[in-house]
């Protein structure tokens, strides 16, 4: 069997970290093959395109996680004895864990409190300075995801958690000084995270039986024991950061909804319920977020007349594949209305990544996510009316995570009394203990 086309660079770590959502697909192209081999990081690497890649790589048990992430990211994103590293049936128990977490009961609960801890942050917009989506987003989505997870957090300390949280997915795909101030703020998130966990199994921290950080910490793997405190608390970070990090997807709202005012006028509108559900999927698919997710082939396995062995490096990119010429008509066009006779596959969009969520690496908080946009969404057209002062709204596209140069300014923001924004969330607290 031939070895896919080969990349005859000495190594291209700069050049993907120079543009690292288009390195892929333009390697592709210029070998004419959606599967090309090539080095990072002074090893040789397979990277690949495509809705088929994605189902090669979602291949379930043929890859896994370790020594596949730079240990820098690895710290910062999932760590050590998270789900993310597991394997097999291990990996499946701990991730029917976390899936229990995404009823669309517990789902719809998360985002009541999303929109109550929105309006609670409208007050001050309404007599502030300039709102930065970018900057101001994560503490809403903070103090909710705390009180939704049974998290104890003063209002004092939002800011703080909101701060830490924040550092580890601005750091992840950071090399230098903000993966190191993400590092740092990472251990005392743990530690906090870890005297949580302590103080549940003492009774010395009482919360509901059904809320997240209880469940974690009750938690039991496959051999019978309790997780230890570090992986238990690693859990519950690893709930709280994504979810903070939705921010990015609600900033990319915000921004899709100032360059496209048709679509404001259509979801104010009311008239197609389901175009809420197209534009955020269009949102997610359209707009960086993830750029590849990488892993090591746990076993040899053939694709194209090519033979990949074990331990083959693979990096899958994700946003590639969400511009695929092969797979989306006019790909590089905000079109919201490409789902109107599409469905949303395992493998198609895949922005956080790709196959089944209780078999595979995928995003246990994929449904969250995409809740919490849509009430976002809501918010922005239905409850509240701003102005988009001059800004640099360019995206920075050899920035992991990407994000407009602004961060997305709004000034001269009034909130629209309506019905909905008038009645209380199901419970109330958010942001108290």
């Amino acid at each position: 069997m031939a070895p896919p086309p080969r990349d005859r660079a000495f190594d291209n770590t700069l050049r993907m970290l120079a543009d690292p959502y288009r390195f892929v697909s333009t390697l592709s192209a210029q070998l004419g093959s959606d599967v090309i081999e090539t080095r990072i990081l002074f090893r040789k690497a397979v990277c690949a395109v495509g809705d088929e890649a994605a189902r090669v790589f979602y291949h379930p048990d043929r890859f896994t996680r370790r020594g596949a992430i730079p240990l820098t990211a690895l710290l910062l994103l999932q760590d050590r004895g998270s789900a993310a590293t597991l394997d097999a049936e291990a990996h499946r128990h701990r991730k029917r864990m976390l899936m229990s977490l995404m009823t669309p009961h517990r789902v719809q609960s998360l985002s009541d409190g999303v929109a109550e801890s929105w309006r609670q942050e409208l007050s001050r917009w309404e007599h502030g300075q300039p709102v930065r989506i970018a900057d101001d987003v994560p503490r809403i989505l903070c103090r909710a995801v705390c009180w939704w997870a049974g998290v104890p957090l003063e209002e004092a300390e939002v800011e703080q958690r909101t701060r830490e949280l924040v550092a580890m997915y601005e750091g992840a795909g950071a090399v230098g000084p903000r993966n190191w101030r993400g590092q740092l703020l990472r251990a005392r998130t743990e530690r906090w995270a870890r005297r949580l966990v302590t103080r549940i199994r003492t009774g010395d921290l009482v919360v509901p039986r059904d809320t997240a950080l209880h469940i974690i910490a009750s938690h039991r793997d496959l051999d019978g024991k309790p997780l230890p405190a570090t992986h238990a608390a690693v859990e519950l970070i690893n709930l709280l950061r994504p979810t903070v990090a939705v921010e990015r997807f609600v900033t990319f709202a915000a921004l899709a909804l100032h360059e496209h005012p048709e679509s404001r006028a259509r979801l104010l509108g009311g008239d197609e319920p389901e175009y809420l559900d197209w534009f955020v999927q269009e949102v997610r698919r359209f707009y960086p977020f993830f750029a590849l997710v990488a892993g090591r082939a746990r076993m040899a396995f053939e694709w194209r007349g090519h033979r990949f062995g074990k331990g083959t490096w693979m990096l899958l990119d994700l946003y590639g594949t969400d511009h695929d010429p092969r797979s989306w008509e006019r790909p590089d066009a905000f079109w919201p209305e490409r789902f109107r006779n599409r469905d949303v596959s395992a493998f198609s969009p895949i922005p956080q990544g790709g196959g089944d969520p209780y078999v595979n690496h995928r995003c246990a908080g994929e449904w969250i996510t995409i809740e919490i946009m849509k009430r976002a969404v809501r918010l922005l057209t239905a409850e509240m009316r701003y102005e988009v002062p001059a800004q640099d709204l360019t995206i920075d596209m050899s920035r992991l995570p990407a994000v407009p140069r602004s961060r997305f300014v709004i000034s001269n923001v009034k909130r629209v009394r309506t019905r909905q924004a008038a009645q209380p969330a199901q419970r109330s607290g958010v942001g108290a203990t």
